[in-house]
């Protein structure tokens, strides 16, 4: 008898009406994590608590392993470069809020069937690095150049397709500033963690984390457009698994909730006492700079400005807000909205796709506000 790829790797389905999360779906959670919504209070997530999403497997990389990075194909000056040259190199350091394109997956029906996301894989650092464009300008990119794929050292198998993880960002944005991609060797002012892509990872700023390749090894300059799976299979908006879709790159907008009060154990709704209660929370948009933060307490019936703390000069990173509410005895249901310069802002009603990517969809967080008399 034949074994194959196929018979250990699953196609892509969709769970059946009233299917709860399966074994699958729990292993994936256990081996990746979101960011507790608490810790957005910080500026910048400490790498243990920023999200995670790992493909495969997280490559074994002790600090004593030589590690290249090849950049060839349509280049005239083919590079190998070593993570200690990388750093003799010119730096930049990026504040980013980089978020998942599944975020929000396991909150739509009928639910993709992967990482059961609800709205905590996001979280923002600041990576160090070299600018990409000034790699691809030593190397000499030419004119005839359309993609420029990078290759991470994760292998594995997906839908039945063995493969490195590799993305392909467009020739102008890898030579762009806008963003500036790096190739980030710190993040937070030490060296990456493992799970972070030691030594050297690629962070582009504004879109969602599948572009961001980790354990970077290669980047090939292309004159034909990358046809990988994680390009041209996955990470595709489709509504029918026949569809060509839409690809995933920007990060639509979003706002969440510090979850205020404190919490029931297993439900996770919250509990606060009558009065003055101070909410807040972080806003962010990969496609143009946030300009509003909106806060309902009726579940979306009503809407009220929030205050948007003073521009820093973090283009590509979350901004926080804060609203000041006057909580009363009953059950409530809070929600927080983004707008951005461009318009786009967050529906009440989220349009479906089959891979359950770009879910912007405004947060719901349960409220019980206690009667004044009540001691617990």
């Amino acid at each position: 008898m034949g074994h194959r790829l196929a018979d250990t790797s699953t196609p892509a389905r969709l769970a059946a009406p009233d299917e709860g999360i399966g074994r699958d779906e729990l292993a994936l959670a256990t081996r990746n994590h979101g960011l507790p919504l608490e810790a957005m209070r910080h500026d910048l997530t400490p790498p243990g608590l920023h999200y995670v999403l790992t493909h495969y497997d997280i490559p074994y990389v002790p600090e004593d392993t030589p590690w290249q990075l090849g950049i060839g194909g349509r280049v005239r000056r083919p590079l190998t470069l070593t993570p200690a040259g990388l750093r003799s190199l010119p730096r930049a350091t990026i504040r980013v809020t980089m978020e998942c394109a599944g975020n929000g997956r396991a909150l739509l029906t009928p639910r993709p069937v992967s990482q059961p996301w609800l709205v905590e894989a996001v979280g923002t650092a600041e990576w160090t690095g070299v600018p990409l464009r000034l790699l691809l300008a030593e190397a000499g990119v030419e004119a005839d150049a359309v993609d420029v794929v990078c290759t991470g050292a994760d292998h594995g198998v997906e839908r039945g397709v063995e493969q490195d993880y590799q993305r392909a960002l467009p020739v102008g944005v890898a030579t762009g500033t806008e963003p500036d991609v790096l190739v980030a060797y710190e993040m937070n002012g030490t060296p990456l963690p493992p799970q972070h892509g030691h030594p050297l990872r690629l962070v582009v700023p504004g879109w969602y984390g599948m572009a961001h390749v980790k354990w970077l090894r290669e980047i090939t300059v292309t004159d034909t457009p990358f046809t990988g799976f994680q390009q041209t299979v996955a990470y595709r908006i489709r509504q029918h698994s026949g569809d060509e879709g839409e690809p995933v790159t920007r990060i639509a907008p979003r706002a969440l909730l510090v979850p205020p009060g404190f919490p029931d154990f297993m439900s996770r709704a919250r509990v606060v006492r009558p009065g003055a209660v101070t909410l807040e929370g972080r806003a962010w948009s990969g496609r143009a700079p946030v300009t509003r933060a909106e806060v309902s307490t009726d579940a979306g019936q009503s809407w009220h400005e929030a205050e948007l703390e003073a521009d820093a000069g973090h283009r590509w990173a979350w901004r926080r807000w804060r609203f000041n509410w006057r909580a009363e005895p009953g059950a409530y249901v809070l929600s927080a909205r983004a707008t951005d310069a461009e318009g786009h802002t967050q529906p009440l009603e989220q349009p479906w796709n089959r891979g359950g990517f770009a879910n912007n969809l405004v947060q719901r967080v349960e409220v019980l506000c206690l009667d004044e008399e009540s001691g617990g």
